[in-house]
């Protein structure tokens, strides 16, 4: 072996091999498509209690794995006096002044100060950071600059909170064994972990997003319990103070953004849209590019030959039981249904112990709408068993990239409902010209119409609908466009060409 552990390190955030769902998935097919190539994996996540065992068995390129939670609280730490040298505290304040105004990367000498000082004890060491007078000093500069606004308090606390896991980032990525090439699967701290890497042992970096991750933390933001109304909600001040709470971290993470597309050599989308998205929030455009999802066609061979004559009144949801999925949306539709069709049933497939508050909101809705007999949670199961017993298959989500369960459903020659989000719409009716005349194979509705879905459900299972045409529009689109040995050889050429740059 090479001085080289590994071909590619992949930096994997919040997803494989911890959690299930499309990007683990999509990893893991990947991985396992590219034997040749000798993987190293980083999984960063928040805190250890919200992730449980391995899902996923490591594929054998796979030539080691390490995984670091950034969020979990520090030792406690004594405070102690500290000097911090003028020089140094300058370079801390200029990187924090990118954080809070995020309109541009940080620069290669930003990366060089954070790299060189941040967590070692004679450069910047996060007891500095927590209680040198020279940090203290900083902190307030910034909070009088861009928080004047904000209860002191709350900016004190989300400071700390926000940049604390830098220093862990920064110790991550001086210990990353040598590699040829470095792979984000996102932006994000992943993708700035790449940015970090890249730039320390100055290889080539690719970075690859499904979502666009600073718009899902956006959401996830406005939805945010955590950050809430402590006090009367009709006292302005303190709306204005939560509002920059959400701010400061929005900020941050859009530089986290910046940082990681400025640092990849390449940076590809899983559509159009989203490439577009990609270049509006900073990605250099001629770095930029579509590889499409692709998947195992003959997994579904099989499948395929069980679908019925005619649709089952089964309408299925295949996913995570979490609020991005808006399973309360696909619920509500049945019940629609039923008011009609009481023979109309809805499935929900997929793990439910991620959010398990959620799952009880869910359970309780189904409950209070009297659909025990009609709507089922089935769990986890084989996708290729499930498809040849549905009539059509449902994705209510209020966000997606390039959903792999259309694809599947699709290849099963099973019709596709989804909301208008990400990919879902190219796929259905088609991306291109060409593509558009293969034909529709479903429906496209609006986010959160509980009504809109339900009119599609029914049109389904409609006698007029040609069901089975529909259904063989769809796995005559996969077959053209959305076969995994298309990516396998997009994704392979990358990597050939980035590993070539290291002689």
């Amino acid at each position: 072996m090479s001085s080289h552990q590994s071909d590619i390190c992949m930096m994997l955030e919040g997803t494989y091999p911890y959690v299930r769902g499309g990007v683990s998935s999509w990893v893991h097919q990947l991985i396992q498509g590219m034997p040749h190539l000798r993987f190293y994996l980083v999984f960063i996540g928040g805190t250890r209690d919200a992730f449980g065992d391995p899902y996923y068995e490591l594929p054998s390129n796979v030539v080691g794995i390490e995984t670091h939670y950034i969020m979990e609280p520090e030792a406690s730490m004594r405070p102690s006096v500290r000097k911090v040298k003028h020089e140094t505290i300058s370079q801390w304040y200029g990187v924090l002044a990118h954080f809070f105004d995020s309109n541009e990367p940080l620069s290669e000498k930003d990366l060089d100060f954070v790299l060189a000082d941040l967590a070692k004890t004679n450069g910047f060491s996060r007891k500095d950071f927590l209680f040198s007078e020279q940090s203290w000093q900083v902190l307030i500069q910034l909070y009088d600059e861009y928080a004047s606004n904000q209860s002191f308090i709350d900016f004190f606390w989300t400071f700390r909170n926000i940049y604390s896991p830098l220093f862990k980032l920064v110790e991550i990525a001086r210990e990353i064994p040598a590699t040829r090439v470095v792979h984000s699967i996102s932006t994000g701290f992943a993708g700035f972990l790449g940015a970090l890497t890249k730039h320390h042992q100055k290889i080539p970096y690719l970075l690859s997003e499904h979502g666009i991750y600073t718009k899902e933390r956006k959401i996830d933001l406005s939805q945010a319990e955590w950050i809430k109304e402590r006090h009367n909600p009709l006292d302005n001040s303190m709306h204005r103070s939560n509002e920059q709470t959400r701010l400061m971290w929005i900020t941050f993470f859009e530089q986290l953004g910046q940082t990681s597309y400025a640092s990849a050599e390449r940076i590809t989308a899983l559509y159009e849209g989203n490439r577009l998205r990609q270049v509006k929030d900073g990605a250099p455009a001629e770095r930029t590019l579509v590889i499409v999802n692709g998947i195992k066609l003959s997994r579904f061979n099989d499948a395929y030959k069980l679908r019925p004559n005619t649709p089952p009144k089964i309408a299925a949801l295949v996913g995570r039981v979490v609020p991005i999925k808006d399973i309360k949306t696909f619920i509500r539709a049945i019940a629609v249904c039923c008011s009609e069709d009481p023979e109309i049933q809805g499935w929900i497939v997929g793990p439910t112990e991620e959010d398990k508050e959620y799952f009880h909101e869910c359970e309780m809705l189904v409950k209070s709408l009297n659909m025990e007999n009609n709507i089922q949670f089935l769990g986890m199961c084989n996708v290729v068993e499930i498809f040849p017993q549905i009539g059509v298959s449902v994705l209510s989500s209020i966000s997606e990239a390039q959903p792999l369960v259309l694809l599947e459903a699709m290849a099963c020659g099973i019709p596709c409902i989804a909301t208008n989000v990400g990919a879902s719409a190219e796929i259905i009716h088609g991306m291109t010209e060409e593509d558009r005349e293969l034909g529709s194979c479903g429906w496209i509705t609006d986010i959160a119409s509980p009504d809109k879905i339900a009119d599609a459900v029914k049109q389904t299972f409609h006698p007029n609908t040609a069901w089975e045409k529909l259904g063989d529009n769809g796995r005559a689109r996969v077959i053209k466009y959305y076969q995994e040995e298309t990516m396998f050889e997009q994704f392979g050429a990358q990597y050939k060409e980035l590993i070539s740059w290291q002689g």
